[in-house]
């Protein structure tokens, strides 16, 4: 069974669908995402009073010399804006402590989604595509979760006042806008898919230019030594040119519909004023109430172009928030176990198995038959490629096999759940993971809870950490830097084995062990090895047959199948591809 789910597609105009699920983030903090709504509308509404209040302020309180009106007018002005502060204030720290809440959440679900899709789509996807998502593409969600939703509430408030106003005071001269609504209507819908799509391109764009970083720092020696500093930097000018291109468009976007809207809307304001013209129509309007709408018509102007301003961070947004959900959407492992086992025996069969990586034609492994008793120590070994790291990826279901079966005692692994299953494996890879945390972290990664100061200098000490550990200052509470950038490479191997020491799994995975380490070293982290290796199922892969001559089986593998296996001396006397690699290494020296 292959894992090739691929999320679904998201259509470019799918704005509604995909707000909706990121509400579904805010209903949570539902009180105050409605304290931001009430707020943002109370405020509008106030400016929408207040410009109501303009014909009353000239046809009575100027034309007909109130000065009452005036005065009292006058001392409402004050706590008419401190009312405005208030709910802006509100709407304001409601939705941003709304928005970064939904964000943190949604932050943190990318992070532990990308802990449970399998190792295969790892594979298939970069580190920095990834990174770029968790921060990049989720940036972009904050502003549209407060600043881009907040005017356009806000603004949105603001117009339909301004609208109810003018309708009311004229309603034939407010017709206008019946016409050019949908006129904006059409623009704004245009520009929204062109917004989404252009965003999109920066956000694939970003993912490259976090990819290409990330390879030039990992690779900073290799770029160095081989004078490849003019290629690398071409190839980050070539993305940075082409997300420039891409943000450049999205600007030319944002200002052409802001221009265009703004022309609609002067045609309208130009409309207006060639009706008022009319004497008979210029009669039955007050002073008061032409410039009340002649001033909404011009004051429209401003948060109509807020909002086509806006829109261009809300697309992006909703183009970010595409793309976290699409990930978010992705199959997580096939954990389908139900059965719980507190420690394994150690017996493993494999029967029939078959395996091709996704992606590829050829099959890793073919027909494998193998059956590795409890206790017992077997070796692979063969070409590079041959699918040697492959079985141990099986055992541990980083991949899921094609057919045959698997067996831990006597179960299929598939009957296990995956941690219950992965508790009983421990494991030693040639490529060494350290975090940036101390050697005694380290050493104790995942077992903090359930092992003593004691468990863990015991480990140390039988892989041979605190031969150098003794003549630091901090001893095993050293910090080992990024990745153990502090420590050697055979002293990062040794933290590695101290840590599988500790775990005391029932299988044990050493795959090219001691490929880190110089030669004195290596045969002391045999020597624990082979302590560490009692009453347990080792298996080793391994390139240098000096490491597994004491094996109780050797496996012999070329092309993804079996084609040798027994004793270091009965593979010799066979005098078979066992025999042929031995010779090269020992007898060609």
């Amino acid at each position: 069974m292959k894992l090739n789910y691929t999320a679904p597609p998201i259509a470019p105009d799918s704005t509604g669908p995909i707000f909706k699920r990121l509400l579904k983030y805010a209903q949570n903090y539902r009180v105050g995402f409605i304290l931001a709504i009430v707020g943002m509308v109370v405020y509008s509404s106030i400016d929408a009073f207040f410009f109501s209040q303009i014909q009353t302020f000239i046809d009575k309180g100027l034309t007909q010399k109130n000065s009452e009106l005036l005065f009292y007018m006058g001392l409402a002005i004050p706590f008419i804006f401190i009312a405005r502060g208030i709910a802006n204030f509100i709407a304001t720290y409601s939705l941003s402590w709304v928005g970064t809440h939904v964000v943190n959440e949604l932050r943190q679900d990318v992070f532990n989604h990308l802990m449970k899709v399998p190792v295969s789509f790892h594979d298939q996807n970069s580190t920095g595509d990834m990174i770029a998502k968790i921060t990049y593409d989720i940036e972009q969600v904050q502003a549209a979760s407060s600043k881009a939703l907040m005017t356009l509430v806000r603004e949105g408030a603001f117009v339909l006042g301004l609208l109810v106003v003018m309708f009311y005071l004229s309603w034939q001269l407010s017709l206008v806008f019946l016409v050019i609504g949908p006129v904006v209507g059409v623009v704004v819908k245009y520009v929204s898919r062109r917004f989404r799509m252009v965003s999109k391109r920066i956000q694939k764009a970003m993912g490259n230019v976090t990819s290409i970083s990330e390879q030039m720092l990992n690779g900073h020696k290799v770029v160095v030594m081989h004078g490849a500093q003019n290629i690398e930097s071409d190839k980050f000018a070539d993305i940075t040119r082409k997300t420039r291109q891409q943000q450049m468009k999205l600007v030319s976007t944002r200002a052409l519909s802001v221009s265009a809207i703004q022309i609609i809307a002067s045609l309208a304001l130009a409309s207006v004023l060639l009706i008022a013209s009319n004497p008979s129509f210029l009669d039955s309007l007050t002073t008061g109430a032409f410039t009340t709408v002649l001033t909404c018509m011009m004051t429209l102007l401003r948060p109509l172009k807020l909002l086509t301003t806006v829109n261009s961070e809300f697309q992006k947004g909703m183009a970010a928030c595409a793309s976290v959900f699409e990930l978010l959407d992705e199959a997580a492992e096939n954990d389908c176990g139900e059965k719980v086992i507190e420690r394994a025996k150690g017996k493993l069969e494999l029967s029939d198995l078959n395996f091709t990586y996704l992606g590829k034609e050829q099959p890793t492994l073919t027909d494998i038959n193998l059956t590795i008793e409890p206790g017992t120590t077997v070796a692979l070994v063969g070409k590079s490629g041959s699918g040697k790291s492959t079985i141990t990826n099986l055992l541990t279901r980083f991949y899921e096999y094609d057919s045959g079966d698997i067996k831990l005692d006597g179960m299929p692994i598939r009957s296990l759940k995956l941690a219950s299953l992965r508790q009983q494996f421990a494991m030693v890879s040639q490529h060494v993971i350290l975090f940036n945390d101390t050697i005694a972290n380290n050493i104790a990664y995942g077992m903090l809870d359930s092992v003593s100061r004691e468990q863990i200098e015991a480990a140390a000490k039988a892989a041979y950490v605190t031969d150098f550990t003794d003549s630091m200052p901090q001893g095993l509470d050293t910090q080992v830097g990024e990745n153990g950038m502090n420590l050697s490479g055979g002293q990062r191997q040794r933290i590695t084995i101290a840590r599988a020491i500790l775990r005391d799994a029932p299988v044990l995975i050493l795959d090219e062990a001691t490929s880190a380490l110089d030669t004195e070293s290596e045969k002391r982290i045999q020597t624990a090895i082979e302590s560490l290796s009692h009453n347990k199922t080792v298996i080793v892969v391994a390139h240098r047959l000096s490491t597994i001559e004491k094996a109780d089986k050797i496996v012999v593998m070329d092309k993804g199948k079996i084609i040798e296996s027994g004793t270091h001396q009965s593979l010799l006397a066979q005098n078979g591809v066992y025999r042929q690699i031995y010779d090269i290494q020992f007898v060609g020296h």
